[in-house]
């Protein structure tokens, strides 16, 4: 691999609302710090940037709650989720913040630019205004009854009960959640972004990558496509964020949706500057100029994320690179080369959930496993071993504590334990054997053709695949080992036995190497038992014998303690607990709505429910809703008839899955509205109790057009 491949790496704005937690790990960070520390080791020039999300709506709402400032809740989270990512040793080159100077010119700069050659469009629509707080009032500073479920607490922006996206003045008896009263409407002037004009780019620029992306990626921004893009708007009535550099635009900001994605570039050129950032001066190999990063055709960018940040790099950030692109005469925005989302880690069979106690945060997890030497490693290799790349995975303790115990214990620790101690014992604790001897060893040829495997794996962002290659190579020096049993060998030719031992030291220097982007510290104590400077090495050379002919070694430890049932057996019934703690809260609170609410006779006669026709159908096509992430429109059929039903299934079912699937659904249902979208009948299905969606579906296709009694 050539010297002068330059790459930049960007993983997802974490929200500084809040701690991080596993799932963020799974999405972006694990997988881009892995991709990143191979790209590293094969000599090429990478840039690695990231940082806090810091402005929004929900930053000030939190500020409010606390009684502080926006400021004060992003500098807090800011510094804990930066301090944690240092902790798993994620290796970003610059970790920025929206709220900084920088950021705030560079995006007001961009909009300007799409702004002068007609690609924002000044609009007047109405909006709920604060009489008393004096102000235009943002989606969720107004709550009010939901106009398709009757909900008395639905969001401005949203209804949590049935999925709906609500515009704000379509709440019934809306009320402001800053002083309570009933708002008023009134005209204001937001700048919408000419998104629609992009359909046709967009469309091919997703299409140039439909062999090269993951499916899931290609199909979310197909869903897009296909129904069509709307002009957006980039502009709110706040004081919080990035102000519109305009004239009459005062009391206004940048949509954080339009202002996060531009972080990535001043990331970039705060990150490149010494006077911003310390370390800049002692980057090697990497252009200083940040324009390189971003204007240049040798550049390849690689963007990390999960999947619910889909839209916003395969659509909406490309659409705003290419409108800049047509509107300067300057140097050109490149477009991401591979956008590798992973989609979602569940928690103990159970869909991670930050809002009914069901997450693990790192930090705590970090303090709780302080005692082990490598907790962040035997994290990130189990995580490695389980991204969900292609579907959900799961995140299970019994898991993490199988991964642990049998495979970096067992496997990997065991190993460097056993050649160090031997050579320790038997050859004084000095590099055995000759250079000569072992150069050409066939193991460390393997090596060598294994290596050259997990690295395109690597290329293809493939890193579930080679992690599992990576720990197949510990599995092959183990067995060398063993089958050459130098304990037996040492007793009639010791000569013989010193140069066993010594392609197992350059295996285990070799596998230092390979394991390095997926447990770095490890690696780098490996390295250290050896005396050896790990640094100096590639991935490609890295078969290669390199230690010095009865050189020192350094003093050998134990890598991988294990796991006892009873650490597993806590952190399980603390995650019980916790939910447990949510749930009781959360259900208290329904019961105080529920009390004030007029009673209804909870029982009905059979009559009753005889007027209810519960029919079976079947899926025959399956699309998302534009703008909500839980809506799927489904059409459907009923024997012969065939209907449209709207369904709020989309964050547990993907359109592909649904075609072909029976249901069961309520046939005269009166038809509602959703979203614009006529919905002809409603479907069946469960919830359990961690709020997990699951259809109702009977086992037979043939069952199709049938009355459910």
């Amino acid at each position: 691999m050539p010297a002068t491949e330059r790459t930049l790496v960007t993983a997802a704005l974490p929200y500084a609302n809040g701690p991080l937690h596993f799932g963020h790990l799974a999405g972006a960070y694990f997988p881009s710090d892995m991709y990143v520390r191979f790209k590293r080791l094969r000599g090429e020039s990478v840039l690695f940037v990231c940082g806090s999300d810091e402005h929004g709506v929900p930053i000030m709402i939190s500020a409010e709650k606390e009684g502080v400032t926006p400021q004060a809740i992003v500098d807090r989270f800011h510094e804990l989720n930066k301090s944690t990512f240092e902790r798993l040793g994620i290796s970003f080159d610059y970790y920025a913040r929206t709220s900084s100077p920088v950021h705030h010119k560079t995006s007001q700069e961009l909009f300007l630019t799409l702004y002068e050659k007609g690609f924002l469009i000044a609009r007047e629509e109405p909006q709920l205004y604060d009489e008393d707080a004096k102000m235009f009032l943002p989606d969720r500073y107004v709550e009010g009854t939901c106009p398709v479920c009757s909900n008395p607490s639905a969001r401005g922006d949203q209804c949590e009960n049935c999925g709906t996206y609500l515009n704000q003045t379509e709440l019934i008896n809306p009320r402001s959640k800053i002083t309570g009263n009933k708002p008023v409407v009134r005209a204001t002037r937001h700048w919408y972004f000419a998104l629609s004009k992009f359909q046709k780019p967009l469309e091919a620029f997703v299409e140039s990558h439909k062999n090269d992306w993951r499916e899931h990626v290609v199909q979310a921004a197909r869903s897009w496509l296909k129904v069509g893009l709307n002009d957006r708007p980039i502009t709110r009535d706040l004081d919080w964020g990035v102000q519109v550099p305009l004239e009459d635009a005062k009391g206004k900001v940048l949509y954080v949706w339009f202002d996060a994605p531009i972080g990535y570039i001043s990331a970039t050129k705060e990150g490149l500057d010494p006077a911003i950032n310390p370390r800049a001066k002692d980057f090697t190999g990497i252009e200083s100029d940040w324009r390189t990063w971003w204007q240049s055709e040798d550049t390849k960018w690689v963007c990390f994320l999960g999947k619910d940040n889909i839209v916003f790099h395969t659509i909406l950030f490309p659409a705003m690179l290419q409108a800049h692109n047509e509107a300067s005469s300057e140097r050109k925005y490149i477009l991401p080369e591979n956008v590798a989302a992973n989609e979602f880690m569940n928690l103990q069979g159970q869909k991670l959930s930050k809002s009914r106690g069901w997450v693990i945060e790192p930090h705590e997890y970090l303090d709780r496993f302080a005692a082990e030497p490598y907790a962040a490693d035997i994290l990130r290799y189990t995580f490695a071993t389980t991204f969900p790349e292609q579907k959900d995975s799961d995140f299970y303790w019994k898991d993490f504590q199988a991964h642990t115990n049998n495979e970096l214990a067992d496997i990997l620790g065991n190993l460097v334990n056993r050649v160090l101690t031997f050579v320790e014992r038997n050859f004084e604790n000095r590099v055995p054997g000759t250079l000569a001897a072992v150069k050409d060893h066939e193991l460390l040829a393997s090596f060598k053709t294994e290596a050259a495997q997990i690295a395109d794996l690597y290329e293809r962002t493939k890193l579930r695949d080679a992690s599992q290659r990576t720990m197949d190579l510990a599995r092959l020096t183990n067995k060398f080992f063993n089958d050459a049993e130098p304990w037996k060998l040492i007793k009639q030719d010791k000569e013989k036995a010193g140069e066993v031992m010594r392609v197992c030291l350059e295996a285990i220097r070799a596998l230092g190497v390979y394991f390095s982007p997926i447990t770095p510290r490890a690696a780098e104590a490996i390295h250290g038992m050896l005396a050896y400077d790990g640094a100096t090495e590639t991935w490609d050379t890295a078969n290669s014998a390199k230690l010095v002919d009865g050189a020192a070694l350094g003093k050998s430890s134990i890598l991988f303690r294990k796991i006892e049932d009873e650490v597993v057996e806590a952190e399980v019934k603390r995650m019980e607990e916790m939910q447990a703690r949510v749930i009781a809260q959360e259900s208290s609170e329904k019961k105080e709505i529920a009390a004030a609410a007029p009673a209804v006779d909870a029982l009905i006669s059979i009559d009753d429910f005889k007027r209810i026709q519960l029919k079976t159908a079947k899926v025959l096509e399956a699309e998302r809703v534009p703008k909500s992430k839980k809506l799927l429109k489904l059409q459907i059929t009923i024997g012969t008839e065939q209907r449209q039903i709207v369904a709020g299934i989309g964050e547990k079912y993907t359109p592909e899955e649904l075609v072909g699937k029976t249901v069961v659904v309520v046939a005269n249902l009166k038809a509602a509205k959703l979203m614009g979208n006529e919905s002809q009948g409603m479907l069946l299905a469960v919830n359990d109790a961690s709020g997990v969606v699951s259809l109702i579906t009977p086992e037979r296709d043939s069952f199709e057009g049938l009355e459910v009694r």
